[in-house]
């Protein structure tokens, strides 16, 4: 099927600006869909079909994947493949079905106007996210470009790097680029807290860090004081060599089965934005840790699911990597995940009692698997003396799904 789907990125100064092969393709559409924004860029004699963008925005995609075949026009903003309704799309056509004509993205906009290296900063979308999803990036002298949801995105932003120790960072909202409203106002953060402007922006933070704020390493092995939890947590250095058993590659999904705080999914989440995880845990108070962790740590994306395996893990996707970190001996959980691992796939799993080690060693005979045992001391004050704290033994079962 030839290309049905035209998707037009376009900028504030409107149609007039598109090249001509993006006029030619709006031109022979019979359903032009965009936000009013958009149509309201139309010729007011144009009397062909028009569709505004639907919220949720799913509804949109399932009435244009219903028209399939049909000549559609999209009209989208900058670069619909940057954070754009192209992605959503491509997903779901192939690419001879659809033909994309970008417009400048916001980055590039601007970049151009701050005179940042954009190979060098962190872009991001806001547009429709939590707005913790920044707070991974915060690093002193780290510069970050974000869309921004709607005029109240840049207070609310502002608030969060304020309450994070970031309110002397330099904040820029640069307002409808391109157009004939475009405006530029720059504070710090900590002025710009419940100021409104227009609602097509994007943001730019130039990050401050102040004597509060508390930079956290991309690197896996975060303190265990990072995270809230009641005490039963992998420690650090425990955590740390499991993720590198688990050999994460970018965009891969983790299974974290028996997830008590979260610490080893959130951390696998921080490790590549693209990263996916699902954290896998029954008890009450354990979930609560978990959603505190994955907001406090800049990863809304990780999924918390309620439920005991091995029956919790029926509906999941099958992952590409698989962590247990309780429950290894339990019935069924092990068979299970081994059978859902995808081939090429990873599964670690940890354990401190004798039983759990038993059954490890079984299993890694059975399936040519790696035995590792790991003795942690940290060495703590009593009184003006120092002396090493050991804690329990793990030992740590990793195979590889041949």
């Amino acid at each position: 099927m030839t290309a049905w789907l035209n998707i037009i990125g376009v900028g504030d100064d409107g149609l007039g600006s598109l090249n001509e092969a993006a006029k030619i393709a709006l031109s022979k559409a019979t359903l032009i869909v965009g936000g009013k924004r958009h149509l309201d860029m139309l010729p007011k004699d144009d009397d062909r079909a028009t569709l505004i963008w639907p919220s949720p925005l799913i509804q949109l995609v399932d009435d244009v994947m219903a028209k399939r075949g049909q000549q559609i026009t999209i009209l989208a903003t900058g670069d619909p493949m940057h954070y754009g309704i192209g992605v959503t799309f491509a997903k779901r056509l192939p690419a001879t079905e659809m033909a994309v004509f970008p417009a400048l993205s916001a980055f590039a906009l601007a970049a151009s106007r701050l005179g940042w290296d954009l190979s060098r900063t962190i872009t991001m979308t806001l547009h429709g996210r939590p707005l913790e999803l920044i707070l991974s990036n915060l690093a002193p002298a780290t510069q970050i470009l974000a869309l921004s949801d709607n005029g109240d995105t840049p207070s609310h932003l502002a608030a969060l790097l304020c309450d994070t120790g970031y309110g002397d960072s330099v904040l820029t909202v640069l307002e409808h680029m391109g157009g004939s409203k475009e405006n530029q106002q720059t504070k710090t953060a900590n002025r710009w807290v419940g100021q409104k402007c227009q609602d097509l922006n994007t943001i730019a933070v130039d990050c401050v860090a102040d004597n509060t704020a508390n930079p956290i390493s991309l690197i896996p092995g975060l303190p265990d004081d990072a995270f809230v939890h009641n005490g039963q947590i992998t420690k650090r250095e425990v955590r740390s060599a499991t993720l590198a058993a688990l050999s994460p590659l970018r965009g891969q999904l983790l299974w974290d089965v028996g997830a008590g705080s979260g610490s080893i999914s959130t951390e696998w989440m921080r490790i590549n934005p693209l990263n996916q995880a699902m954290a896998i845990e029954h008890i009450q108070d354990r979930l609560d840790l978990i959603q505190q962790n994955r907001v406090k740590l800049g990863v809304p994306g990780l999924k918390i699911i309620s439920g005991t395996a091995p029956e919790a893990l029926a509906n999941l996707p099958d992952p590409d990597r698989i962590f247990i970190g309780g429950g290894l001996t339990n019935e069924g959980v092990f068979e299970i995940c081994w059978q859902r691992l995808k081939p090429g796939g990873v599964l670690v799993a940890n354990t401190v009692t004798t039983q759990g080690e038993s059954f490890a060693f079984n299993l890694a005979e059975q399936w040519d698997g790696e035995l590792t045992r790991l003795n942690i001391s940290r060495a703590i004050k009593i009184g003006n003396f120092t002396s090493w704290k050991p804690f329990r033994q793990v030992t740590q079962l990793r195979l590889v799904k041949k």
